[in-house]
């Protein structure tokens, strides 16, 4: 297999094994779940924030239309409301970032570096070299 496909940052250091270049893939592969799960909770976050702010004018519009212990009634119950004991959405990514997404994040990179010099997606990078068709357009080891 040739080196053709893969930047430095992506080849294969001398010794590492087909199984440590395999397991390096998988615990990639699973630290990109990770990365997704986060984007959702970043979402979750963001949506959640959303529906508080229209939630607020929702209060105000039963308001103005003459509805007030209604209006104060959602608004003493809901609208600021913790979503978990103690907790709006920003305390609950904090501590997910600074927590497990932290050590996962840790644990990824002290593997590579342990094991292959740092380098990442190498399985990744041979398996685009083994997949692509040399010559063909559209299968460029490079841009």
């Amino acid at each position: 297999m040739t080196d053709e496909a893969r930047t430095p940052a992506a080849r294969r250091p001398p010794g590492v094994s087909d199984e440590t270049v395999a397991a390096l893939g998988k615990l990639s592969e699973a630290f990109e779940v990770v990365e997704q799960a986060r984007g959702m909770l970043y979402g979750f976050h963001r949506l959640t924030g959303t529906a508080d702010l229209a939630l607020g004018e929702a209060v105000e519009g039963l308001r103005a239309a003459g509805h007030g212990a209604l209006a104060d009634q959602i608004d003493r119950t809901l609208v600021g409301r913790n979503v978990l004991e103690g907790r709006w959405t920003f305390q609950i990514v904090e501590e997910y970032d600074a927590g497990y997404y932290a050590a996962f994040r840790a644990a990824d990179q002290s593997a590579r570096e342990a094991l292959a010099d740092g380098r990442r997606h190498i399985f990744e990078a041979e398996m685009k070299e083994a997949r692509r068709t040399h010559g063909e357009p559209g299968h460029e080891a490079r841009p």
